[in-house]
């Protein structure tokens, strides 16, 4: 039986794009990307202000940018979408990657914007759980996603409604217009089925995790800050979450979106069949993580999991849909950030090495000597 591989690696703000560099080595990002294709980063950008543990990280990004371009792989985009709770410009602002895309000449394009994205419906080979029926006008992917390369750039934290996010999470965005929340119900076989979807549309794919800030309780935004100095990557989306998921504390095959993608053959969920390299005793750490409930978590769990489910197509396929969309930012951006989150923050750059990597970021733009050079030239 194949193994999947996971490289785990304890990571240093003193050293941490040598460490990053490491982690791809140690994955074999080699052999999991073609050399001849564009590469697309799909950065994670849960909340567009910086809560410690939400977002990809400014040293993630700039780490997987000179890894990927020291092996050859020069065509790089990113890509950007919208949801109803972040925007995507504010997020890529507050979180310190616009710089290091100028730095490093990483065009970035919005999944959003017409002009810059087409989508068409695709007929994947693979039977779909659910997305067939939940679209059965067509399953609508961006054209630009065909033939390339992805790279997700997710964090080890949890989450509301999946118990954790990770790499098969963050295709959720990429590859599902503002229709997607129309999935939540299914979420769980959601993310199965896209990752289906990826596996035939791209030529590689590959995960880098930051767990350099884990996220505790209700994620993927209002957590619990822990400083756990680890980042993961793997060629297998599965794996990599089903050993984030053990770190964090739980049974990575009683969570339902990597218990059916193991199930189904789209990678390995269950650690016996997965081969940790690096550092590996940082794979057996069991962090003892919950997720618990917040103000938005209690909303979804009635609309979307409760008894108001089957009522959801008149609360969210209409204009109603505007008022959930109003008390979720008025919720997290006028509630939570200016009174609570906010404080978590300024409390994270003031006391950890790795808020004040953020703020030499903040100061400097990139982490990199040659990269400042460069921009100052």
């Amino acid at each position: 039986m194949s193994r999947a591989k996971v490289s785990v690696v304890r990571v240093s703000p003193a050293t941490i794009l040598e460490d990053i560099d490491r982690l791809h080595e140690l994955a074999g990002v080699e052999q999991a990307l073609d050399s001849a294709a564009s590469t697309i980063l799909k950065d994670n950008i849960s909340w567009h202000f910086p809560f410690p543990g939400a977002n990809t990280t400014p040293w993630q990004l700039e780490g997987t940018i000179r890894a990927l371009r020291k092996r050859g792989y020069d065509d790089l985009v990113c890509v950007q979408n919208k949801t109803v709770v972040t925007d995507a410009f504010k997020g890529e602002d507050l979180n310190g990657y616009v710089p290091i895309f100028d730095a490093y000449g990483v065009p970035v394009r919005y999944n959003f914007k017409p002009e810059e994205m087409s989508w068409s419906v695709y007929r994947p080979k693979a039977k779909m759980n659910v997305l067939d029926t939940i679209f059965p006008e067509g399953i609508y992917i961006p054209d630009a996603f065909h033939g390339t390369n992805v790279v997700h750039l997710p964090t080890v934290k949890c989450h509301i409604y999946t118990t954790t996010t990770g790499a098969m999470k963050n295709a959720f965005g990429g590859l599902l217009n503002t229709k997607r929340h129309y999935t939540h119900s299914w979420i769980h076989a959601t993310l199965v089925d896209l990752l289906a979807i990826q596996k035939e549309i791209h030529s590689g794919l590959f995960a880098v995790m930051d767990g350099s800030t884990a996220g505790d309780g209700p994620g993927p935004r209002t957590m619990r800050p822990v400083v756990k100095n680890v980042m993961l990557a793997s060629d297998d989306q599965v794996a990599i979450d089903a050993v984030a998921a053990s770190m964090m504390g739980f049974d990575p095959m009683s969570i339902e979106y990597i218990r059916l993608a193991h199930e189904q053959g789209l990678g390995k969920g269950k650690r016996d069949e997965i081969e940790v390299v690096g550092d590996t005793a940082l794979a057996d750490e069991r962090w003892g993580f919950s997720v618990g409930d917040n103000g938005a978590s209690m909303v979804g769990d009635i609309m979307w999991f409760g008894p108001l489910k089957r009522l959801q197509k008149l609360f969210f396929h209409t204009p109603l849909v505007n008022l959930f969309v109003f008390g979720s930012e008025a919720y997290h951006d006028y509630y939570r950030w200016p009174l609570r989150d906010r404080k978590v923050f300024e409390a994270w750059c003031g006391e950890t090495q790795w808020g004040q990597l953020f703020q030499r970021y903040r100061a400097s733009g990139t982490l990199a000597e040659d990269q400042r050079d460069t921009r100052s030239a």
